[in-house]
């Protein structure tokens, strides 16, 4: 006997269909696609401007004219590594900005281990949002109150430390520090207590239950886990602090940074302040090539 069946016939996938299935077995098309777009961003806003500096650092400016002559020459570069007040100042923005980044981990990490094991878990949004809102605030408006702050005599800290005995910081690298170390802190808190929060609490209950004390167990479990978060944070609070040149115009008094010498010296030679900038990228490149040599970075 037989019976008229109907035939199915299958018709083509939708293109979009096709596309991600192709997408799906091929990953490095899917990776290429996904990373075209910021990769191109990236080299054309990015390191063209890098390299556009590293380029005008070796050109000349007319003595008369003030005009940039497109000429190579090593002069700029020569008189930055043997000037002592550049070199003084490169000296001194390394050690200011390491000296912030050591303090933001100070108190950074204490801070975010309250917040990601102590405090209650209904409680620690609430917390993360007191550490981000002074990122809300205005740069300058929070540079201008420390320097209200940090004054000789007036200032709040000096009225605080008067019953002691003691002077305020008034203006200078300590200002400064303190001015970084309190805009900066929020960037090291941060990934700290991510990389906290991601930690079991078991391990902490095994450390003490082998016995460790408090202090063992941080120094010995929590710091070797959550070091990638601070060498994390370390490279916000560095940088940031390495490129600075509002905060220490504002409360640093007589103290010259890097920052400071490229602001003065761009519009009447820019080719000079090219050759200046390039300290602060020069040093960053080493730094983050020291970081990557301890892998720290690798178990992210």
């Amino acid at each position: 006997m037989v019976t008229d069946t109907p035939v199915r016939v299958e018709e083509p996938a939708p293109l979009r269909r096709r596309l991600s299935a192709a997408l799906f077995r091929h990953p490095r098309v899917r990776l290429v696609g996904l990373l075209t777009l910021p990769a191109t961003w990236l080299v054309l806003v990015y390191l063209s401007a890098l390299l556009s500096l590293l380029v005008t650092a070796f050109f000349t400016v007319d003595e008369f004219t003030g005009a940039v002559v497109r000429e190579l020459t090593l002069d700029n570069v020569r008189e930055v590594l043997t000037t002592p007040a550049y070199v003084g100042a490169a000296v001194r923005t390394v050690a200011i900005a390491a000296t912030v980044t050591v303090l933001c981990v100070l108190l950074g990490f204490p801070m975010a281990f309250f917040m990601a094991k102590i405090a209650p878990p209904r409680s620690r949004n609430l917390l993360v949002a007191l550490v981000v809102t002074p990122l809300w605030a205005s740069y300058l408006v929070k540079v201008y109150a420390w320097q209200a702050m940090v004054q000789p005599e007036t200032g709040l800290i000096a009225w605080l430390l008067t019953p002691f005995g003691l002077p305020g910081p008034g203006f200078g690298v300590t200002a400064t520090v303190l001015t970084l170390t309190y805009l900066w802190l929020p960037y090291m808190v941060l990934p700290v207590y991510a990389g906290l929060e991601r930690m079991p609490d078991s391990l902490l209950d095994a450390s003490g239950d082998l016995g460790a004390r408090p202090a063992r167990t941080v120094r010995s479990v929590v710091v070797p886990l959550v070091w990638p978060s601070i060498v994390v944070g370390s490279v916000f609070t560095f940088s940031l602090s390495l490129g600075d040149y509002i905060t220490v115009q504002i409360v640093g008094g007589r103290t010259q940074m890097i920052g400071n010498i490229v602001y003065q010296t761009y519009t009447s030679n820019l080719p000079f302040a090219a050759a200046i900038a390039l300290i602060p990228v020069a040093i960053m490149v080493v730094y983050l090539a020291l970081v990557r040599r301890t892998g720290a970075l690798d178990t992210l």
